[in-house]
């Protein structure tokens, strides 16, 4: 462990960097969000960025399937035992790096004022050894994963074109705004059937995104259905990496390209998103 971790501090060199938080979340589950926040976040790491994944998805967390790793620690090994993240951190696949969020992670605002104190003192070491951090959430709204979600300085938004989907989408986006009125939330529509039918999704969800709550959603892009995605599931390797040439491969990266070519600097990244945090123990 203590070998890994070092590899992982010489790996991330410390600059002037400030990681961007981005939560990702989703109104059901089902709809493929921990698959494609991995593929996101490893076709950003493939377009050189330093990555890392924070699986909150409590009780249903699978990113360390989804990769083929098993880990060993998780966040509370770090609040309860003589751990630095950096000792908890996984080599993730595609470059990036993954932390294990833990069953009994669950809300900031339950733990004792040691535990939250040595919380933020940790997300402070690696604030400056990553380009972005994601946030797997788990699927819909509830009080405790808001907490992160609220604190972030970019939502994810994944939907498929679904009406329960959409619809189960469309209410976190309204829970979101209502809360944070200029978050910056962005929309992947995943297991489209067509061009058409991702552009009419993509254009039916910002409508009524901007009718009813006068707020402009951007889309990001749409992931077409691939039987490929299932194969590399059950393989265990991120699809990504398990076929570059897939449907689904080349639209994720295309994707993260074109989001990297958006200017959106918001607040001071991981000190606005602790900032943020520290707002719901008052």
């Amino acid at each position: 462990m203590n070998d890994q971790a070092e590899r992982l501090r010489r790996m991330v060199n410390p600059s002037n960097k400030e990681a961007k938080v981005i939560a990702v979340v989703s109104g059901k589950g089902g709809v493929g969000k921990s698959n494609v926040c991995l593929n996101f976040a490893i076709s950003l790491s493939q377009l050189g960025k330093k990555v890392a994944i924070f699986d909150l998805d409590i009780g249903m967390a699978n990113l360390d399937i989804l990769m083929g790793i098993s880990s060993k620690s998780n966040i509370m090994d770090v609040l309860d035992k003589d751990l630095s993240i950096f000792d908890i951190i996984e080599e993730g696949a595609g470059g990036i790096s993954y932390i294990a969020g833990g069953s009994g992670f669950n809300s900031i605002v339950e733990l004792d004022e040691r535990r939250v104190q040595r919380f933020f003192s940790q997300l402070e070491l690696i604030g400056n050894q990553y380009d972005f951090i994601f946030l797997d959430m788990g699927a819909g709204a509830t009080k405790n994963s808001m907490q992160f979600v609220l604190s972030a300085n970019e939502v994810f938004v994944i939907t498929t074109p679904e009406p329960t989907a959409m619809t189960d989408a469309y209410a976190m986006v309204k829970y979101i705004y209502l809360n944070e009125n200029e978050k910056p939330l962005y929309l992947i529509v995943n297991r489209t059937e067509s061009d058409i039918e991702a552009k009419q999704t993509a254009d039916s969800f910002k409508k009524v995104t901007k009718q009813f709550l006068q707020k402009e959603l951007l889309s990001l892009g749409h992931i077409p259905h691939d039987p490929g995605v299932s194969r590399a599931v059950k393989t265990q390797t991120p699809f990504v990496l398990y076929n570059q040439r897939a449907k689904a491969s080349r639209a994720i990266v295309e994707i993260a390209t074109n989001y990297l070519g958006i200017k959106n600097e918001t607040g001071t990244r991981i000190g606005h998103f602790i900032k943020g945090m520290k707002r719901f123990l008052k």
